[in-house]
Formats: C-alpha cells, structure tokens, sequence
C-alpha cells in the first residue's frame, strides 16, 4: 500500500481538491483507493458521498481527528487529508504511515507564513530526515505572470524541497466537487491545460 498525506497548517490552502482530485485519478487507473479525512469539517468525506456509483469507486478510510482507523483490506493507494495545525503527536503519527507528503500552498503572505515554519518542523521530524518520507509542494490557485505568483516561487526557492508544479485557479474545481467529481471525471481534452499541470506531481507521486 501507498500512503499520501496532504498537510499544511492553515485552512483553506487546498488540501481537499488535492486530496479528491488525486482519488479520482487513482480510481480511473484501476487502483484501489481510499480516501481518510481527519478534518473536523469533513471536507473530502462529504465529497465522497456525492460521488456516483457510474464512476470509478473510491473507499472510505474511516477515521477522525481523534483516531484513523486502518484502510479497506485490499487499498492500494491511501490517501489522507489533514486538518489545519497539524503538529506534535498528531504529525509524527501520520507521517508514520505516509510514504510522500504533498503540501499545498497559495501565493499569499499568510499562506506563505504559515508554510515555513511547517516546512522548519517537517524537517526537524526523523522520518523526513531518514528519507523514509518524501516532501513535495504544490502552488494552488496561481496565476501565471503575477506578482503574487512570483512572489511565491522566490519565498519557495529557500527551501531544499521539490516545487512540484503550480495549479491555476481554474472553475473546473469548483465545478466538479459539489457533485463528488474531480478534474480526472471530466473528457481529457476539456481539461488538457489543467492535466499538464498534474502531471510533474503524479510522476513523483508514482509508486517504483
């Protein structure tokens, strides 16, 4: 089984539309996949009971932000979507169970803020520094040529972690999550720009 945790500290960075939209990638590749939600707001689980049954499947990893149960017998790809200020026991334990760490952020100073002293405590976590976890983040929201957008690439580039590729701010998200769906539902050529966007993260999220 492999193990994707999506953590950052602060809400609304877009921890949910990756943690959805890479279940539904996984699901169209035959896989097994599970999604778990530790948030209380239950984002990614509220979105998995609006998926239809004509799509590809996705389980339910049970669990809460108090206690995560154990995936479906049987999941290939489990994926774990975390609640905002994620940190001590709560971290260490879920890196414990996570093969890559995908952080998300948004080209904003209090997104920004929050994410480096994040990345300063990752780094302090043994199983980051053993090499046992892989760190990758992701721009959300970005819009190319933009001040904001260049701004995040320099505040990004002090940090000897892979900047995995930038996602714009694109309706497709919104469209698709009040029905359970993600950008992998939709016809390929649709959303061809946005798939150029994903690829550089699902190459290096891509089990050996």
């Amino acid at each position: 089984m492999h193990t994707l945790l999506i953590a950052n500290p602060k809400g609304g960075a877009g921890k949910s539309t990756l943690a959805t939209n890479l279940a539904t990638y996984y699901a169209w590749r035959g896989k097994a996949v599970a999604l778990g939600d530790l948030d209380r707001q239950q984002s990614s689980a509220h979105w998995l009971g609006l998926r239809s049954a004509s799509f590809p499947a996705i389980a339910r990893w049970e669990g809460d932000e108090d206690e995560l149960s154990k995936p479906p017998r049987g999941t290939e790809i489990a994926i774990l979507d975390t609640p905002a200020g994620l940190r001590g026991k709560r971290l260490e334990a879920a890196l414990k169970c996570s093969d890559h760490i995908l952080v998300p952020v948004q080209p904003s100073s209090f997104d920004m803020w929050a994410s480096q002293d994040f990345f300063a405590r990752l780094a302090e976590e043994k199983q980051v520094r053993k090499g046992k976890v892989k760190v990758g983040v992701v721009g959300m929201r970005v819009k190319t040529g933009t001040r904001a957008s260049q701004q995040l690439v320099d505040f990004l580039a002090q940090f000897d972690l892979p900047v995995l590729s930038s996602l714009r701010d694109t309706q497709y998200y919104l469209q698709t999550l009040p029905r359970g769906l993600g950008l992998f539902d939709l016809p390929a050529p649709r959303v061809a720009r946005d798939l150029e966007q994903w690829q550089p993260i699902l190459d290096w999220l891509e089990p050996r």
